[in-house]
């Protein structure tokens, strides 16, 4: 804490005290103003950008004469000289037709223009979220080339680009105004679930790939950042409302409803405050699929059955009818059964709810670019979430708290991300366990004449075999009328859902937070953060930017032992970093080189070393073609999860491969009476999580039959090398982005499945393989690196133009997975991509006076989905989204009608979701 106060001293010694402040307007051809445009400072990275009204003020230490170059999206740009202080511009934008003027900071941590980035970003601006055809700004970011987004829920979307991607997409960074918007104990984003009010949001960017260079473990895959709207520069009330109706085949027609307000004032040129609220709630998309992918075409008829979105019957048995009755093998015969489910209608509630609140207070103690931020965001979320099993996330709720100090040359922010899962709980556990709240699986030794439900079961049906196959029937028929039987029996007094016997069955096991009696998750994990940046280049003559910066993060996991094995108390580990970066141009400044590295440790793991380095060069005449390179080193260390969880997860159990985490997973296993007879086992045995890693077989194996010993590594950070190239330029009337790209894996973090016996070692060739023999092992889920050369490559396409007074745009996005699968079968990568997809749209923005509509087209091509919670085939898909919108203003609103899947064809980015139908809405927003 000394070197961060020093540290905040030293910083603050280094600001600046003098300034000229520059005012004015920016409007188009017809006198009305441009929100969003961009007001730079010529040669230096300094800027702003113009509120809904076209107003902006600039402040800067430089001393006039100097220039400002303002652009915006579809506008020539437009260089101005100042010549003073306090100076007031009207500054009119022509038409143009280029979108590469845009300024983006996320690629360099500097503002610079879209054209000259060194690497592929995508920008969602002001313009972006009026014109979106989504029902939300988020939502709309599907349109972006590159850029997925599956759809977990109503109010749970989950941004990727380019490739392995779930809904826990740990690879995919999000950062608001930022922070960091990883749920800690979940690691991963919950989309804009407890995100920020569309009111409030100035732009959005997206760095698809690696970014590690500068952003730190996180920066994997891609970083998403939302910059707020700064209440100095964007004040007064705003408001909007939205209703609609959502469709769909499962859950019919639905009213949903979207409010929000923002209020920004600034008291002085000192003090300024805003703060946001938004609520929505609707109705969640159903899944309701009964399908048995392990069976296809079953039913539940079929004793074995277990249904996608039925739960409960999981619970399954090999039974040898003939062992129990005593008779000869093969007079009887054996067949898997399982208990009977509960479909996720009965065990889940579909009202979905977001709701979103922060406040922030902003100071300029010296009237000037230095200020001090104090933020603090709420987010409560209701919403279904698919990870190993489904879960009803209910009242979660996120918090973020930061403090600020930044100006134009550098920031230092300290902020703390705590998360409380409130009512969660699991669907697939809650099924299990009011399944055996009423009537336990199996018999129990100590009570011979308590009832259970395989005893029942086993009971009923070998009498009703034997006796309709000695009056004649077939085996086969005797065998369908006998599992029909024994399934009656068994289920007499089940609990049917929506009587009390089930109601309070149900709440007893969904506020019960032990796997093996209830379904609660119990989850306050928190992280805390500190980073900061200095640009020293204003200390150097702007020679060339140079950028010095570096964070420190602190976990706690706290989950009373339901998730992590922290059943004594929370867990704490910490990781930093630090960054430094060059960028000079050369060649009459047509050569821009942008050369980074990045040291980061975490406790657990050696340090490691990201380099990134890449060239751009400004070709023609009109400085309209640019052409870059890139390369970078990144890494992305094991999640919280994958180090320290320690959980049931039903088909197996979880555990975390932290060297202290090894020993913390202990559990108790019961010894089949088999084993205890004829080998004099004891009743029970205690297995501690090490052995899963050193004394286990591969599943896989027991599988194919001939049972093979594994020795599982510990889990280490992954590694990429990324390479990029692209161009971006203008072509007569067209505006042209494209990139390719490849990415080398190494390390990559994978899970393997290992089956522990209770008695013998692992490899013995006896006494373990007795214990397999009886069923006396248990299945686990290891955290591990692969060993396998896993690379993926891909590219995207854009272009955009206009037809007279119309915007048209088209992109394509190709990706590809490069992996032995022959050599490594049991690896899943969770690629989850679409080989092709292309989007399209068309619109206007000023069809007519204070008139615009859009449409958006969206095309994705079949691919394989691969997570925990099922595997199968995504059918290709294609979604058409339009809107009209109409402004006022006289009472500075919009007016929006839109849809989204207009085309009312349901499809699913995921396998075990509900499908996605279409939403209709009506907004009105007020001063956006």
């Amino acid at each position: 804490m000394k070197k961060l106060m020093f540290l905040s001293l030293m910083l603050l010694g280094l600001a600046t005290y003098g300034q000229t402040t520059v005012q004015g307007k920016v409007v188009d051809e017809n006198n009305e103003p441009i929100p969003g445009a961009n007001v730079v400072l010529v040669g230096k990275a300094e800027g702003t950008t113009t509120d809904f009204d076209g107003n902006f003020t600039f402040n800067t230490d430089e001393e006039p004469p100097f220039q400002l170059q303002f652009s915006s999206i579809g506008f020539s740009d437009f260089t101005a000289n100042v010549t003073s202080n306090n100076q007031t511009l009207t500054i009119t934008l022509s038409e143009a037709n280029t979108l590469l003027d845009e300024i983006v900071i996320s690629a360099s941590r500097t503002p610079e223009r879209i054209f000259e980035s060194p690497v592929s970003v995508e920008r969602f601006g002001l313009r972006e979220i009026k014109n979106t055809t989504a029902e939300s700004f988020y939502g709309g970011l599907q349109n972006l080339k590159g850029v997925d987004i599956n759809t977990n829920s109503l109010t749970f979307q989950s941004v990727n680009t380019r490739g392995f991607a779930t809904f826990a997409n740990n690879r995919f960074l999000q950062l608001v105004d930022g922070m960091d918007n990883t749920a800690p104990g979940l690691n991963f984003v919950l989309g804009n679930l407890v995100g920020m009010s569309e009111l409030d949001v100035q732009s959005v960017e997206i760095l698809p790939g690696a970014s590690s260079a500068l952003y730190g473990a996180g920066a994997f895959n891609g970083i998403l950042f939302m910059r707020s709207k700064n209440p100095f520069d964007f004040q007064g009330i705003s408001a909007y409302a939205k209703g609609g109706v959502t469709t769909q085949d499962a859950a019919g027609s639905n009213f949903y409803k979207d409010f929000g307000v923002r209020a920004a004032h600034a008291f002085s040129d000192k003090v300024a405050v805003k703060a946001n609220l938004s609520v929505l709630t609707g109705e969640d998309w159903h899944a309701n699929s009964r399908a048995d992918l392990n069976n296809p075409g079953a039913d539940r008829s079929n004793p074995a059955y277990d249904g996608l979105n039925v739960y409960g019957d999981e619970v399954s048995d090999l039974i040898n009818f003939d062992s129990f009755a005593g008779l000869p093998s093969g007079t009887i015969g054996s067949a898997v059964v399982s208990r009977t489910g509960y479909d996720e209608a009965d065990l889940a509630d579909y009202g979905a709810e977001s709701v979103k609140a922060d406040f922030a207070l902003h100071y300029r103690p010296f009237a000037d670019d230095l200020e001090v931020i104090l933020n603090s965001r709420i987010g409560r979320g209701t919403t279904i979430y698919q990870g190993a099993n489904r879960y009803a996330v209910s009242g979660f709720t996120m918090q973020q708290h930061k403090l600020e100090i930044k100006n134009d040359n550098f920031f230092l922010r300290g902020y703390i991300v705590s998360e409380n899962s409130g009512d969660a709980y699991d669907t697939r556990f809650a099924a299990i366990n009011v399944n055996r709240l009423w009537k336990r699986d199996i018999p129990n030794p100590s009570n011979p004449n308590e009832r259970s439900w395989f005893g029942d079961y086993i009971g009923t049906y070998i009498p009703t075999f034997l006796g309709l196959f000695q009056q004649g029937t077939s085996r086969e028929d005797a065998s369908v009328q006998a599992h029909a039987a024994a399934r009656a029996y068994a289920d007499e007094g089940r609990l049917i859902p929506g009587t009390p016997a089930f109601e309070s069955a149900f709440n007893k096991v969904i506020n019960d937070g032990d796997l093996t009696t209830g379904a609660k998750f119990i989850d306050k994990t928190k992280f805390r953060h500190v980073n900061g940046n200095y640009n020293i280049a204003h200390l150097i003559d702007d020679w060339a930017d140079i950028q010095i910066g570096g964070s420190f993060r602190e976990y706690e996991l706290n989950s009373n032992g339901t998730i992590f094995t922290d059943i004594d108390g929370p867990i704490k580990y910490n990781e930093y970093g630090a960054y430094l970066q060059v960028q000079k141009k050369f060649l009459d400044d047509r050569l821009k080189f942008t050369g980074s590295a990045r040291y980061d440790k975490n406790e657990f793991f050696d340090g490691f070393l990201s380099p990134r380095v890449s060239f751009a060069y400004t070709l023609g005449e009109e400085r309209n073609h640019n052409l870059r390179v890139s390369v970078q080193q990144g890494f992305r260390n094991p999640t919280t999860q994958d180090l320290f969880i320690g959980l049931n997860a039903g088909r197996a159990i979880l555990v975390g491969s932290a060297p202290s985490n090894l020993d913390r997973d202990v559990r108790t296993f019961d010894i089949s009476e088999k084993a205890q007879e004829d080998l004099g086992q004891p009743a029970t045995v205690e297995i501690v999580g090490r052995e899963a890693y050193e004394n286990a077989y591969s599943v896989s194996s027991l599988q194919a039959g001939a049972p093979e010993v594994v020795n599982t590594p510990l889990v280490k950070p992954e590694e990429i090398i990324a390479y990029e190239a692209g161009y971006r330029g203008q072509v007569g009337k067209f505006t042209i982005d494209l990139s390719g790209y490849y990415n080398s894996y190494s390390d990559f973090l994978a899970n393997t499945t290992t089956a522990v016996p209770f008695y013998g070692e692992a490899g013995d060739g006896g006494l373990s393989l007795l214990a397999l023999q009886n069923g006396d092992y248990q299945v686990y889920q290891t955290y591990t690196n692969s060993e396998a050369d896993i690379n993926s490559y891909g590219g995207t396409v854009g272009v955009d133009t206009k037809l007279g007074n119309f915007d048209l745009g088209v992109n394509y996005t190709f990706a590809e997975l490069d992996i032995d699968e022959g050599k490594y079968p049991d690896l899943r990568t969770n690629f989850n991509t679409p080989k092709h997809k292309v989007k399209a749209s068309f619109g206007n923005a000023a069809l007519f006076k204070n008139f615009g509509f859009n449409v958006n087209y969206r095309w994705s091509d079949s691919y394989y989905w691969e997570a925990s919670f099922a595997d199968g085939n995504i059918p290709a898909y294609t979604v058409l989204d339009a809107q009209i919108n109409y402004s006022v203003p006289s009472i500075k609103s919009v007016f929006k009608l839109g849809g989204s899947n207009l085309l009312g064809d349901e499809y699913y980015t995921a396998i075990g979701t509900g499908f996605i139908g279409s939403i209709y809405y009506l907004s009105w927003s007020i001063n956006p």
